[in-house]
């Protein structure tokens, strides 16, 4: 609390103390000049220059930017040749024949046999017989009589008047009247032009080249096979040997083996193919596209109007008032009370009762066994042996020699110049405005052109003294 309470008594003595100089300090010390020396009040450095200065400059830059050229460039371009070569070669074909085999089956015959089955069946016997039954009815007996009725009827007397009605009809009036209407019409004029067309045509260049061909001969050539081996059964001689049994020699055949035997050569005749390389000169077609231009005739439609004049009726129609009179018919009806008298029947029933007597039928049923026989079928299969004759192909092979075209496609380069376009850097020089030199009040320029904020005071040097 002590330290707050001369705070304010400080803050007055600074403020009588600083009340001199205040003057001096309003708009930048311009508002008093009794402290401002003589010289300061005079003009310095060249007001132009500091206008320049002080104004909006610029600086060069540097800018590259991209631009478009266009430049030929060479492509290969391969064109598609083909041609045809000839090759003889061999195949070989079977030829399919047929030879008669014959063949057994068993074919199956069927017969169907009957045999006599008894069975027993209970046939029902039935038998209708009555018995009376009494029961009471209750009749009814109707009445029919007749009372006499007195009524009241209404009735309507009609009478047809006449009285004059007055009514005005429009009677319509036409009249025919004629107008002029201007229409156009299109003439047509035709007009033959020519214009040139370009055509691209495939022009045939033939070239001739020598190709290496592979071809040959058959020759026959003789070859001996061997034969093959065969297995066959030998007996080995037998021997005399004495039977005790018998007391007197008998003869013991040989072991039975079997061995390998070879069967004799076989010459065979066959044929070989000898290859060899040919030379042939071969030629080559190729479509070469070639440009044409043909006048192409068309043919132009111009249409022209035309203007003319005719004469279109039309009708008026006018509506005159005319008055006319007609009688209308209307009707009276007026009510007569009149009364009726009309006999009304009615009935009257009454029942008595009545005894009846009826005959109600009832079925008896009675089995009685009888002995009936029927014929089943059965089928009985035997089996008969058929001799069928039957065709069954083998295949002979046989050498056919035959040509035929391989196809050979060969590239053939050629130089196509295509036009391409590309993008290239480029440097160009532009002015950018910069920003302007900052201007301060204590400067020495700010003699020569003040400052926003640092206007001179109305008054001059001398005046202020």
């Amino acid at each position: 609390m002590r330290h707050k309470m001369w705070i304010p008594v400080l803050a007055a003595f600074l403020a009588f103390a600083s009340a001199g100089e205040s003057e001096a300090g309003l708009f930048c010390g311009s508002a008093r000049f009794r402290c401002c020396p003589v010289k300061s009040c005079n003009p310095c450095g060249d007001y132009c220059n500091a206008r320049v200065n002080c104004g909006p400059s610029y600086k060069t830059v540097r800018e590259t930017i991209w631009c478009t050229e266009q430049y030929n460039e060479c492509h290969t371009v391969y064109d598609r040749c083909v041609e045809k070569t000839p090759v003889t070669c061999s195949r070989t074909v079977y030829d399919t024949h047929y030879r008669d085999e014959c063949y057994t089956v068993r074919k199956p015959v069927y017969k169907t046999n009957y045999r006599n089955v008894c069975y027993t069946v209970r046939k029902p016997v039935y038998k209708t017989h009555y018995r009376n039954v009494c029961y009471t009815v209750r009749k009814p007996v109707y009445k029919t009589c007749y009372r006499t009725v007195t009524y009241s009827v209404s009735r309507p007397v009609y009478q047809t008047n006449y009285r004059n009605v007055c009514y005005t009809v429009r009677k319509p009036v036409y009249k025919t009247h004629y107008r002029n209407v201007c229409y156009t019409t299109y003439q047509t004029n035709y007009k033959t032009c020519y214009r040139e067309v370009c055509q691209t045509v495939m022009r045939p260049v033939t070239t001739t080249k020598c190709v290496p061909v592979q071809c040959g001969e058959w020759k026959t050539v003789t070859e001996t096979i061997p034969g093959p081996c065969v297995e066959r059964c030998v007996q080995d001689p037998g021997s005399f040997c004495f039977d005790e049994e018998s007391c007197c020699h008998v003869y013991k055949p040989g072991k039975v083996r079997k061995e390998m035997v070879q069967c004799p050569p076989r010459t065979v005749c066959k044929k070989v193919w000898c290859p060899k390389i040919v030379n042939k000169t071969i030629t080559c077609t190729r479509m070469v596209p070639e440009v044409k231009r043909t006048r192409v005739p068309y043919t132009v439609c111009e249409r022209i109007p035309v203007t003319r004049t005719k004469q279109v009726p039309y009708t008026t129609c006018t509506y005159v008032c005319e008055t006319r009179t007609r009688q209308v018919p209307y009707t009276t009806c007026t009510m007569v009370r009149e009364c009726r008298t009309k006999q009304v029947p009615y009935t009257t029933c009454t029942y008595v009762c009545e005894t009846r007597t009826k005959q109600i039928p009832y079925t008896t049923c009675s089995y009685v066994c009888e002995t009936r026989t029927k014929q089943v079928p059965y089928t009985t299969c035997s089996y008969v042996c058929e001799t069928r004759t039957r065709k069954v192909p083998y295949r002979v092979a046989r050498t056919v020699c035959e040509t035929r075209y391989v196809t050979n496609v060969k590239c053939v380069p050629r130089q196509v110049t295509v036009t391409k376009t590309r993008c290239v850097p480029k440097v160009v020089l532009r002015k950018v405005p910069c920003d302007p030199p900052v201007v301060s009040c204590d400067a020495a320029p700010a003699c020569a052109a003040p400052a926003p904020g640092c206007e001179a005071p109305s008054v001059g040097c001398d005046t202020a003294q």
